[in-house]
């Protein structure tokens, strides 16, 4: 958390995305979310976490990154010509700049590594972006 923390990491705990809200574009624009707390234990002890009541906002953002599970998407090296996996079905990618076998994809974090702690997927995401930045400033 205190490596995240320095790399700009914002935890908002106890937060609930609802919706994804969007210009007249149909670009991201925000996000609509409701805060939540830990309600009553249940049998086995655990406090699970139930909504607050009038607590919705909207949260201004221009990208949502979605990270579900840590497999990567089977679908991605069935659909994706060129794009090399390895025998766990993970994107091979370089890991200084994220370029994968597919000109002009990058990849990093579990797509990558398959499950990792969110520092090594954040590092990879970083390197990920300067690849691409680099890759677009070169065309």
């Amino acid at each position: 958390v205190h490596h995240a923390k320095e790399e700009g990491i914002i935890f908002d705990l106890l937060t609930n995305p609802v919706e994804i809200l969007e210009d007249e574009n149909n670009w991201v624009k925000g996000m609509r979310c409701v805060k939540m707390e830990l309600g009553e234990p249940d049998a086995s002890g655990r406090r699970r976490p139930v909504e607050v009541p009038g607590s919705e906002f909207d949260m201004e953002l221009d990208t949502v990154i979605m990270s579900l599970g840590t497999s990567p998407n089977p679908l991605i090296s069935s659909t994706t010509k060129g794009l090399e996996t390895n025998k766990w079905k993970c994107i091979v990618a370089d890991e200084e700049h994220g370029k994968t076998t597919k000109e002009g994809v990058f990849a990093g974090g579990d797509a990558v590594t398959g499950a990792a702690t969110v520092i090594l997927a954040m590092g990879a995401g970083k390197a990920a972006a300067k690849g691409i930045h680099e890759y677009l400033s070169n065309k």
